[in-house]
């Protein structure tokens, strides 16, 4: 009988739902921010906060297919930057980690 390595995944979980978590408060900010001062940055808070929904569904993929995880993080991590200027960049720091640590950890 050939035994395998179980990796556990609990690294990439942790940092995935932090920076999703962390992402969905920042867009929830820049939306708020929009009310308050008139500039036009609600769009970028709504794609900041589906990329932190993409995050979160990638963390729950994390222990089925850890492959697919990264990707998504990846992906969650280019669209949270790209929606959110400077004041999201913990949590993309955050999903880049996992998602790093999900596609070569082994």
């Amino acid at each position: 009988m050939k035994r395998t390595k179980h990796i556990s995944r609990n690294f990439e979980m942790f940092f995935g739902l932090c920076g999703s978590v962390i992402g969905i408060f920042s867009g929830s900010f820049l939306i708020f921010l929009e009310n308050i001062t008139q500039t036009h940055t609600p769009f970028l808070g709504v794609i900041a906060i589906m990329a932190s929904i993409l995050g979160l569904v990638s963390t729950y993929y994390v222990k089925k297919n850890s492959e697919i995880a990264g990707i998504g993080f990846i992906i969650a991590t280019m669209f949270v930057i790209l929606g959110s200027d400077y004041i999201n960049i913990l949590s993309a720091i955050f999903l880049l980690i996992a998602g790093i640590s999900a596609l070569f950890r082994k």
